[in-house]
Parts: C-alpha cells; structure tokens; sequence
C-alpha cells in the first residue's frame, strides 16, 4: 500500500510542477494561478494553463514529504475510504431497477449459478457465449475459416519437434557450438534452385530451414548467394518472384528472423566513368543498382551483402586499379543512402592463404569508412576450380581489430572443417563477432 501511495504523491508532484491544460472557461485572464504566460503565442485560445501549486508551493511539498530521510512518507497510511460491504451485518444494498440483485465482491453467487463460467448447450447445438461461437472472440470456426493457417500449439514447456529435430543435425550442432562461444548467427543457404525445383522441393527446404532458424540464437537467414550474377535466373521477373515467394515463406517459417541476399553490383566501381558504367549494364543486366534496390524498398530483405570480388582486377581497361574501385563501390553505395532500407554488409573473399597486414586493414576498413557498410563477412575458406582450398590465415593482423569485432562476420562451411567444429569456432569467436554457418 506504501508503494501506491508514493507513486500517487510523486504524480502529484509532478503535476504541480508541471502544471494542467483546462478549458479557458474554468479561469479568468486574471486568475492568480494561471500559467498562460508559458504557453506559445499559436497555442488556441480555449486552452489554457493553471497551476495546482506554484512552483513554490511544489518546491514545500517536496520539502516536506522528503524531510528525515522521507519519515512523513514513510509513516503515511491509506486513506480509510468508504466502502459498502453488504454482507456486513446491518448493511442493505438497493435492489437495481428492473430486478436482479447487486453487490460486492463478498456477496455470494446467486442460487444455482455455476463459478466455472461453463455455458450450458442443449443437445445437438453448437455452444456460444456472448453471440459467439467457439472460443468466444467472435471469430468463425471450423470449416467456414479460409485463407488462414492456424498453426498447432505446442504445449508449455515443450519444444517444437521439428526444432527439436533440426538441433540434432550437423547444422544444428553447429549452431550450438556457435552459441557456446558467444557468436551471433546466422543460417547461409540457398533456395533458388528449390524454387525452381518447384512448390514441393521449395516447401520441404523452407520447412528445414525455418526449423533450424527458429532457434532463439539466431539472428536471421541468408536465403541466396550471387542473386543475378550467376546464370540461375535470366529475368528480373524471374529474381523478383523468387525473392517475394522465399521473403513470404521464410517470415512465416521462421517469424521475428532477419532476411538476407548477397549479389554483386558491378556499376559502383566504375565511379563517375560513363563507359565503364555501360559497359557493365551491357555485361550484367540483371545487376543495376535500382533493380538491387527493389527489393529493399518492398521491404522483402533486411541484409543486403555486396560482394568485393570483381573489385580487383574487374576494371583495369578503364584505368581504374584495385583501391579506386573499392573506394568507388563504397561511396555509391553511402551516396544512395541503402542503409537506410536495410543493413549492408562488405563480402570479402580475398583474405585466405598469405595477406599482408595492408591489405587486411584495407579490405577490412574500407566498406565501413564513414558508414558505408554496418559489417563485413569474411569467408574462412575458398576452394577453386581444381579444389584446392585455401583458408584464413590472417589471425595476428585480424587480433588487431578488437574495436571493430562485432562488425566483422565468418563464413564458415562446417561440413568441411579445418580442425573440428568446435575448435574451429572457438578459435573464430577470437576475432569474429558473428558467424555465417553455410547450410545445404
């Protein structure tokens, strides 16, 4: 009661302080507690202001209720109130007009009424409570409900099969050893070609991936590698039902978790040069900026992660070298202003086998110079078209970057394991902030 009653002395002081809007017609111009002079020269003219207690006063009330250690308040009591207990001996509480009985909370139910709030429904009818039918919400039941899926309750303190059962595969195991060492994940997959497999193959693999993503420890879903640049699509229309139908699935699967993509936008780091800007749409036309940006602006991904690959090498015959086109992708994409439709994330392939310190800091910095991109995933390993593969090696250099650790993000395929997976990840989270636990 004591709490109560400090919380309505303290919104009391407060509104003293403060003071209260009123309707002018309460109080004159020339009212001794008004506060007029206080409101804005455009405030409307039956609004008004008046004090409950001047500042002073407040300033002796606060004073008071605080004085020795706040001992007024503390030894402050309830109010007694008044109450009607019509049980109590001698008391008699009105009958409402019409019949029927009033009272309070201590006045027993009426003959034959049944505390369990049960209806009672007469043989072969549906039962309704208030004009509704089952459940009462005023919702329709049964077969007359369309175009919704009601999804099964899982009871309390149990937990989803199919989450459960997705825990015990590699992916899952993975994931936990993830979470062992404090690294924020994320599911890497690809659904384009169950897409294109068609509604069966695509709905099993949203089905296992949404499972595994449910997880509470991961933070979203990269659902597409290299959307538009490699041959799997040849239209826009292709990539945008694409996206829209694994955008729409997933956030059903998997509700509350991040979407991402990651492509390549080739234009970016031509700059300012005319041909090499055209030269590029002519190579990559599913690849210009506005078309990356559709979906972004439909709200279909929350991360978008551009690749730096073509960045070294890709633009030699326009006189534009490795470092320009880097910085040329980056102010584009700042320019443009895309983080404000989603994250951007740096793709950084380059730094497996032996880097030097330059270019890791390089690589590294670069895309997150004046708020290009929030992050930048790094991959742990690349394999190349003879199948060699070569893998992270960078460790003393990317040790040095603890300021920015929660920007950096691993690829990591766990299926192919430098060591173990999790001596591998253990060793990761000493860098990494965030894992990218590529899943078939």
């Amino acid at each position: 009661m004591r709490l109560t009653l400090r919380r309505a002395l303290a919104m009391g002081a407060t509104l003293a302080l403060v003071g209260v809007m009123t309707p002018g017609a309460a109080y004159s111009q020339d009212d001794p507690r008004s506060c007029n002079d206080l409101l804005g020269a455009d405030t409307p003219a039956y609004v008004v202001c008046h004090w409950l207690a001047k500042p002073e006063e407040a300033l002796g009330v606060a004073l008071f209720w605080g004085a020795n250690d706040g001992a007024n308040l503390k030894e402050a009591t309830p109010s007694e109130g008044k109450f009607l207990d019509c049980s109590a001996a001698g008391s008699a509480c009105p009958e409402p007009p019409g019949g029927g009985s009033e009272g309070d909370e201590n006045s027993p139910f009426p003959e034959g009424a049944d505390d369990g709030g049960a209806p009672e429904c007469e043989a072969g009818q549906s039962c309704s409570v208030d004009g509704h039918g089952e459940g009462g919400d005023g919702t329709v039941a049964g077969a007359e409900q369309t175009g919704a899926v009601t999804p099964t309750p899982t009871p309390t303190g149990t937990q989803d099969p199919a989450i459960a059962a997705a825990a015990q595969t590699p992916a899952g195991q993975a994931i936990t050893a993830a979470k062992a060492v404090q690294l924020r994940v994320w599911v890497d997959t690809e659904l384009a070609d169950d897409w294109k497999a068609g509604t069966e193959t695509f709905t099993a693999a949203v089905k296992r991936i949404g499972a595994l993503a449910s997880r509470p420890e991961v933070a979203g879903i990269r659902f597409t590698s290299q959307l538009g640049y490699n041959t799997t699509f040849k239209t826009d229309e292709e990539i945008t039902a694409f996206v829209t139908a694994a955008s729409d699935a997933l956030r059903q699967a998997a509700p509350g978790k991040r979407l991402g993509i990651h492509t390549v936008v080739p234009e970016l780091a031509c700059g300012a040069n005319e041909a090499c800007k055209a030269e590029m749409r002519k190579r990559y036309p599913l690849l210009a900026p506005e078309k990356i940006e559709s979906p972004l602006i439909a709200g279909r991904v929350d991360q978008l992660s551009l690749d730096t690959g073509l960045l070294y090498g890709g633009y030699d015959t326009w006189k534009i070298d490795a470092e320009q086109a880097h910085l040329n992708q980056w102010i584009q994409v700042r320019a443009r202003s895309w983080d404000v439709l989603a994250q951007v994330a740096a793709e950084e392939t380059g730094l497996v086998g032996q880097v030097t310190a330059d270019k890791v800091a390089t690589r590294l910095s670069t895309p997150v110079k004046d708020g290009a991109a929030q992050q930048v995933n790094v991959w742990t390993s690349v394999q190349n078209a003879q199948g060699a593969v070569s893998r992270l090696t960078a460790w003393d250099q990317l040790k040095k970057l603890v300021p920015i650790q929660r920007r950096l993000a691993a690829v990591y395929n766990p299926a192919a394991p430098e060591t173990d997976v999790a001596a591998d990840l253990k060793k990761l989270s000493e860098v990494f902030g965030q894992i990218y636990l590529t899943t078939a």
